[in-house]
């Protein structure tokens, strides 16, 4: 894992519990938080969190005193969630419930795939595993997320074919 800056340190500190403690159902980080953990040299803005529509409702009532009212997500026209952004310490955190993405014409839900937990300082951080981060970003496809997505791909082992290529060859 890359070193985590201090701002993302203090708001997963903060957040990170309330989400333990409050979500029912499964939830995990996405987007530039998501890649920094799982070793991608990256910047980060802001915590994206995944989670259920249900759970988002349970935020927003846990959290009701953090939310940034009048805040409206990026690219609206291609993302949809019951979505709300929250004031912590260090970092906003922006809660999209029952995420989905516009592509070939539908809505789709975004699943995250496979999650690996991440330890920062005792807290157990659900992300999506490298190789579903990569497919999660190259599907979202704005600049930000294919960048990040090159990042992480860097950190996915070579197909036993290319190794041999960068080794020098295979076998005489």
């Amino acid at each position: 894992m890359s070193h985590v800056p201090p701002p993302l340190y203090v708001a997963l500190a903060e957040a990170v519990p309330d989400l333990h403690v409050h979500c029912v159902d499964p939830w995990c980080l996405i987007g530039s938080a998501a890649a920094l953990l799982a070793g991608a040299d990256t910047g980060v803005a802001d915590v994206d969190v995944l989670a259920s529509p249900a759970d988002a409702g349970r935020l927003e009532e846990a959290w009701a005193s953090r939310r940034e009212r009048g805040h409206a997500p990026a690219a609206a026209d291609c993302f949809r969630s019951r979505f709300a952004r929250y004031r912590f310490p260090g970092l906003p955190v922006e809660v999209m419930g029952g995420l989905e993405l516009f592509a070939d014409g539908a809505w789709r839900p975004v699943r995250p795939g496979r999650l690996m937990l991440v330890g920062v300082d005792g807290l157990a951080v659900p992300v999506p595993a490298v190789a579903e981060q990569v497919r999660l970003l190259e599907g979202f496809g704005r600049d930000k997320d294919l960048r990040r997505a090159a990042a992480l791909r860097s950190l996915l082992p070579l197909p036993a074919g290319e190794r041999a290529g960068v080794m020098g060859g295979g076998l005489p």
